[in-house]
């Protein structure tokens, strides 16, 4: 049964419609390895067991029955604690929601359980989602699975933790800036992040609305895939036949690959080399634009959390970490002229990348530029939190800026992923794209 801790969540599922695995098996065997794991209080914030045993029993009778509702049908999933759950604290990692207990589950919390996933309950995050470090002095930081005295990539630390770890088969966290792919590929998992506005954000602590996206962090693409589908509640993507031969990529060149350190560079490389000799034709691609709407994301992000935060956090701004409230208050002073501005100049640098990717199958670039940074150092020096926390977002955030699908993949080196950038809604393509890409990279 330890087996099943490192399982795919898609293996796991095809055990269960073959008789193999019994979900109250399955989920027992989760629960008590979170409930013997060193760092439990560290990576969930709260372990729904009745609930998870009551699904699980449930699924459990179904598939007795035949009548399982999807693959996933009485797998155990994770949350990130940014989605409501029903008579359950969401904190969203930040005292200032300290007591918040929602009536009702978030919309893609109803979707996946309907559809037979088993929650297991709510794992720890970056304060209010505003940190790609996945450091959090107010709750909790996860360890990262290859070094504890490194953060774990935020702001889906805790989902990202507990698929890592062993305890949970997925992970469901949010992307606003690479909250999804960053602590997957310091985690060496895959990460989807969907098109805002596919995912239902219904019952979803927000940050930035017109950036916030929903996605899983998987042990596979065929995980995310199949995910994705019992997020929406709809069927997941035909990931057979999948292949590079004849594929034609973009090579980022612009902000993509600036400063970017050396292990990152050689995972990347290396990376690139696989898929070519997997049949893809990759051509280094430059869009000057970037550079303009890289410069604007200050202004986009900091003005539409702010705006949207501002009574909690100045009602009680003591119990924010400081360099959160920071980050915050850096919209506070935005004239509202200075974001009608910004937007119109995004969607300007939005169809100039359009127009310079269109003959491409998808972009790529280095997850992140840089390895997971000292925990120890970023709580004593602030230029390095700051400086390795805007680093740790700055190519994930293309992806948003741009407003795309992304994936990141491992690259076999641990903490460095490979990230592919698809078209608005084209999370399908996407990951068939990455299928290919995951058994190049293999």
């Amino acid at each position: 049964m330890q087996d099943w801790l490192t399982m795919t969540a898609c293996d796991l599922g095809r055990g269960i419609g073959m008789g193999q695995i019994d979900p109250v098996d399955l989920t027992e065997t989760y629960l008590a390895a979170i409930d013997d794991h060193p760092h439990r209080d560290k990576i969930y914030v709260k372990v729904t067991q009745d609930r998870a045993r009551a699904e699980a029993q449930a699924a459990s009778e179904r598939a007795g029955l035949g009548l399982r509702r999807s693959l996933l049908d009485g797998v155990p999933i994770s949350w990130k604690d940014l989605f409501d759950t029903a008579g359950i604290e969401t904190r969203a990692g930040s005292d200032l929601l300290k007591g918040r207990v929602p009536d009702a589950d978030a919309a893609v919390l109803r979707n996946a359980t309907s559809l037979g996933a088993v929650c297991l309950g709510k794992t720890h995050m970056s304060e209010l989602a505003f940190s790609g470090l996945g450091l959090n002095p107010i709750t909790s930081t996860p360890p990262r699975i290859n070094d504890e005295d490194a953060v774990p990539g935020g702001s889906s630390s805790g989902a990202a933790a507990s698929v890592a770890w062993g305890l949970a088969a997925c992970g469901i966290g949010s992307d606003t800036g690479g909250s999804v792919r960053i602590p997957s590929a310091w985690n060496d998992l895959v990460g989807l992040k969907t098109t805002a506005g596919r995912v239902s954000l219904e019952g979803t602590v927000p940050l930035c609305l017109r950036f916030d996206t929903v996605g899983p962090l998987a042990r596979s693409v065929e995980d995310a895939a199949h995910m994705l589908a019992l997020l929406e509640a709809g069927s997941p993507a035909d990931l057979r036949g999948a292949s590079l031969k004849g594929r034609r990529f973009a090579d980022l060149q612009t902000v993509a690959q600036d400063n970017l350190r050396d292990a990152p560079k050689r995972a990347y490389d290396e990376a690139l080399l696989r898929l070519t000799d997997a049949g893809a034709q990759i051509v280094p691609l430059e869009v000057p634009e970037l550079t303009v709407a890289m410069g604007l994301s200050g202004v986009l992000y900091t003005t539409e959390a702010y705006g949207l935060w501002r009574d909690v956090i100045e009602a009680n701004p003591d119990v924010m970490y400081p360099e959160i409230l920071k980050r915050f208050r850096a919209g506070r002073d935005v004239p509202g002229h200075e974001y009608v501005a910004a937007w119109s100049r995004l969607k300007a640098c939005r169809s100039a990348w359009d127009a310079a990717t269109a003959g491409f199958d998808a972009v790529l670039a280095p997850t992140a530029p840089i390895l997971p940074p000292n925990l120890e150092r970023l709580m004593s020096d602030e230029a390095y939190y700051v400086t390795e926390n805007l680093l740790a977002l700055r190519n994930t955030r293309i992806g948003n800026l741009m407003g795309l699908a992304a994936l990141t993949l491992p690259t076999g080196t641990a903490g460095c992923g490979l990230m592919m950038m698809g078209y608005p809604g084209s999370e399908e393509a996407l990951l068939r794209l990455g299928s290919a890409a995951e058994a190049a990279l293999a």
